[in-house]
């Protein structure tokens, strides 16, 4: 896009959702069931990912009490699943910030028509439906705006599984074939075509 073709605008979005990958949080709930949390702020460093939860959430309330979770990663195949999860929380009583909006659901899994794998360092189960699952554990939690409305997790990363198809050699995810499920200022998007790549690329 040639900028000198178009006028450039100010603008206030009301949300800054600009093309982020949707995660499928798992955290460990009281009674060691798994919850499942729907998220898009989500971004890794070396072997950290940072997430970005609001507050009031179960699965914040999980983290900070139970310092392990799974990010599993969504194909575009899965946005339905996706969306299932989105109107609902494991908070009992519904918290009132989400009342009218929300509803409780225990059963997150039957829920979104996923199905759970157990996992192999963390108690938070994975799932089977996600082509990459990252067992992941808690380094530090900030909450991240004055009126503490949501958190900053970083998180290291413990056990990395992949779908066979995606996986080049041991240590590569092949870019061709693995398409993460994008969230586009609250629309879901795949991948276009590959247009290119780094000179840093190894594959």
């Amino acid at each position: 896009m040639n900028q000198q073709q178009f006028r450039i605008r100010e603008v206030q979005p009301s949300i800054l959702y600009f093309g982020t990958p949707v995660v499928l949080l798992s955290t460990l709930n009281e009674d060691e069931t798994t919850n499942l949390t729907p998220m898009s702020s989500a971004w890794a460093l070396g072997q950290r990912i940072v997430l970005g939860l609001g507050a009031g959430g179960k699965a914040l309330m999980n983290l900070q009490r139970w310092e392990e979770c799974v990010i599993n990663l969504p194909d575009p195949s899965l946005w339905q699943h996706v969306e299932r999860l989105a109107p609902l929380t494991g908070c009992d009583p519904v918290p009132v910030a989400k009342q009218g909006q929300y509803k409780h659901e225990k059963d997150k899994f039957s829920a979104a028509g996923l199905s759970p794998l157990p996992s192999m360092t963390v108690k938070p189960q994975r799932i089977a439906e996600c082509p990459l699952q990252i067992e992941a554990r808690v380094l530090h939690i900030q909450m991240a705006s004055e009126d503490a409305s949501f958190a900053i997790i970083e998180t290291g990363a413990l056990k990395v599984h992949a779908y066979e198809p995606i996986v080049l050699g041991d240590r590569h995810i092949d870019p061709s074939a693995w398409s993460p499920l994008i969230y586009n200022f609250r629309h879901y998007f795949g991948l276009g075509g590959e247009l290119g790549k780094t000179f840093r690329s190894e594959t």
